[in-house]
């Protein structure tokens, strides 16, 4: 067994060891398996992944006389079966002496992210009488899920309950009561446990059974932000960021502010206020070039001749609905086929690729659509597309799709040829 020094000292970031054994990993290839007799790397479990650092070889011997050193990394660490596998990068001599090293700032933050989700979840349980069920600490934010609903005006009183409890700076008790004990203590877990129960106690927030570490008090979690709140599994999910990634997440969102305020030339707590003015000035430009659009599409309809002679127009102008609107106002005219075509953005000089019988003149890409108030225009529509290189389908009286590489002339050609077979 393995010597856990994390839990006598959950601060601990150097100490050193004796590597009982190194083998080959059997699951990551090129890298080894390293057990020593005592460690402070805390390996995977509880949701929260496991530490990182490196294990230093201390010279003696022929190696202290020589000045060589061996350092390898540690990559992640795994129990299995109360033995403590750290899986290096490199091989360690049996018997040697190393000195380990955590990522400490990383360490930390994972100390400040799992003490948080306890007095989080402390509250929840107190409050609502929800549970944990389902904890993960991941490299960006840590989630918790609770088996009941929490509303967004609830989540702003937990957050400021959770707070209180960090001011407090409340000592974080470690446990280890005897089965008796036990049975007669109130306290949360998620799984049943078999043997020495390790139970963490804030006092008047939270009594749960746990087996990683965590920050002597609470004071040292800095702050908890809850950031988000969603529905989950009949339940929700809340996101939480403490401490040191609760300060980035805020360095990040005043830079962010910082920028938007000066784009829009308003305080940085105004922005929103800004924001939807700017919002319902576009809504308004919009809706004046939409009722031009109208106006201009009304126009070049008017310009077509009425009749009934099916009619093939391509434009570099109109997007969107523009196509089927002055396809309608076409057919209103009186024609029995209509076919609008509106050049794609950013997709000129695409070759045809064998689909036209271009020869080097303007290949473009266009959206098309097709329509008729007195026949189905669907085959004509499915011949389109298998010559053109098409794809596309709707209705009898209309179809939509894009065609890949078509030469305007050829197209409108073959349209028209088509359309008076109808």
């Amino acid at each position: 067994m393995t010597e856990k020094l994390f839990y006598e000292d959950s601060h601990l970031s150097e100490f050193e060891a004796e590597v009982l054994s190194c083998l080959p990993s059997e699951s990551v290839r090129g890298k080894y398996e390293v057990k020593l007799d005592r460690t402070a790397f805390f390996p995977e479990g509880g949701g929260q992944y496991a530490d990182t650092g490196s294990l230093a070889v201390i010279p003696c011997g022929l190696e202290e006389e020589e000045g060589r050193e061996t350092i390898v990394r540690i990559l992640d660490v795994q129990e299995k079966e109360g033995r403590i596998l750290h899986l290096a990068d490199g091989p360690l001599a049996e018997g040697c002496r190393v000195k380990g090293c955590i990522d400490w700032d990383e360490r930390f933050m994972k100390m400040q992210q799992h003490t948080g989700e306890h007095i989080v979840s402390g509250i929840i349980h107190a409050r609502f009488g929800y549970n944990n069920v389902g904890f993960h600490l991941g490299s960006e934010d840590c989630t918790m899920d609770f088996n009941g609903g929490i509303t967004e005006g609830e989540l702003g009183e937990i957050e400021l309950a959770a707070n209180r409890a960090v001011w407090a700076n409340l000592p974080v008790v470690t446990l280890y009561p005897s089965r008796d004990e036990l049975e007669k203590m109130e306290y949360r877990s998620k799984i049943e446990i078999e043997g020495q129960v390790r139970i963490i106690e804030i006092p008047g927030y939270d009594r749960c059974a746990c087996c990683a570490p965590h920050v002597d008090r609470t004071g040292e979690i800095g702050m908890i932000k809850l950031t988000n709140v969603q529905r989950y599994k009949g339940g929700v999910r809340v996101t939480m960021l403490c401490g040191v990634r609760a300060l980035r997440d805020y360095e990040v969102k005043q830079k962010q502010a910082k920028e938007v305020s000066a784009m829009l030339c308003a305080k940085e707590n105004e922005t929103a206020e800004a924001v939807r003015h700017l919002k319902e000035e576009c809504a308004a430009l919009k809706g004046g070039l939409a009722e031009q659009e109208k106006k201009l599409i009304q126009y070049q309809a008017e310009r077509i001749p009425a009749g009934e002679d099916a009619v093939c127009v391509f434009s570099e102008d109109l997007r969107g609905d523009s196509l089927r609107i002055l396809m309608n106002c076409i057919l209103d005219a009186g024609h029995k086929l209509c076919a609008v075509m509106g050049e794609n953005s950013g997709k000129k000089g695409e070759k045809s690729g064998g689909n036209s019988a271009a020869d080097g003149g303007d290949v473009k890409t266009y959206r098309y659509v097709i329509g008729s108030r007195s026949v189905d225009v669907r085959p004509l529509a499915k011949e389109f597309n298998a010559r053109f290189g098409g794809r596309g389908g709707g209705k009898p009286e209309m179809v939509q799709g894009t065609v890949r590489a078509v030469v305007q002339a050829e197209a409108e050609s073959w349209i028209l040829e088509k359309a008076g077979e109808l």
